[in-house]
């Protein structure tokens, strides 16, 4: 949250956090990681109760028990939840630069453009560092010329556009997300086909996968590779090409865990509700 403070404030949002922690241990936390926006102590989980998150899975007497799901609500100035990221295991999050893309649209600066026939694509993630559980978004971008389409999801007898990720143990996919499409009449062949013109975007989100499943597929740098596959058929008003299929691939640095303790002294003491 903090390194993507700078680009929430540009959607015009305020950013704060709560937690069950103690408010001596959420400043030490501060202090420590240097985080400027607010973190707010809900000691007694009465705000994450009344919210209907708290995790019931968390045996009662223990130091964990009062967290929340963890997960993030976007707020219009009126108080009206816009959107919701959340997830039942606590190990999984979705990033601030993930939500920030596919609730806002904002892609990150960096994009690499890929050699493609009859169209301009564009390919970049999210988050260029990751960590294992975290939730990412990858994002291709099309920009199709004038007079030119290609099939949508959904098309019969013609070669839909998709977009695939190799099956890996590093991660899981969610299923790619689509935009609107727009229905094209063919007066030649009276036929109604569903189509993109224009520009658009494909997005897929993924699970980071576990520490241990990780390791062995990692470079020296600790660098993840993310191979996949944009496919689609482009037409003109003319003629129809033949079908391409181009590789994708994107890398992310996979960080450890901050496994930082705070001071004993001040840590959650079973039995504290």
């Amino acid at each position: 949250m903090e390194e993507n403070a700078e680009r929430i404030h540009a959607q015009g949002l305020g950013l704060a956090a709560i937690s069950y922690d103690s408010t001596e241990v959420l400043k030490q936390f501060a202090a420590r990681a240097h985080i400027t926006f607010p973190l707010l102590s809900d000691a007694d989980s009465a705000v994450i109760r009344r919210c209907a998150i708290l995790n019931e899975t968390v045996a009662k007497g223990t130091p964990q028990y009062g967290i929340p799901y963890p997960g993030t609500y976007v707020l219009d100035a009126r108080g009206v939840v816009t959107g919701k990221f959340f997830d039942d295991d606590f190990r999984v999050r979705d990033t601030p630069a993930s939500m920030l893309l596919r609730q806002f649209g904002m892609l990150p600066t960096a994009r690499q453009s890929l050699d493609a026939k009859h169209l301009k694509l564009s390919a970049s993630a999210s988050d260029e560092a990751v960590r294992p559980g975290q939730r990412i978004t990858l994002a291709v971008d099309i920009d199709l010329p004038s007079r030119v389409h290609v099939y949508a999801p959904g098309v019969a007898g013609y070669i839909p556009t998709a977009l695939s990720l190799a099956k890996t143990q590093a991660f899981q996919a969610d299923a790619a997300v689509f935009p609107p499409s727009k229905s094209m009449t063919l007066a030649v062949i009276h036929e109604t086909v569903p189509v993109y013109e224009g520009r658009f975007r494909v997005m897929e989100t993924i699970t980071i996968g576990n520490a241990q499943d990780l390791q062995p597929l990692l470079d020296a740098g600790r660098n993840l590779t993310i191979e996949g596959a944009f496919r689609y058929q482009a037409c003109d008003d003319r003629e129809c090409f033949v079908p391409e299929t181009v590789p994708l691939r994107w890398t992310v640095k996979v960080e450890p865990f901050d496994r930082t303790r705070v001071p004993a002294e001040i840590q959650k003491k079973g039995g504290d509700r």
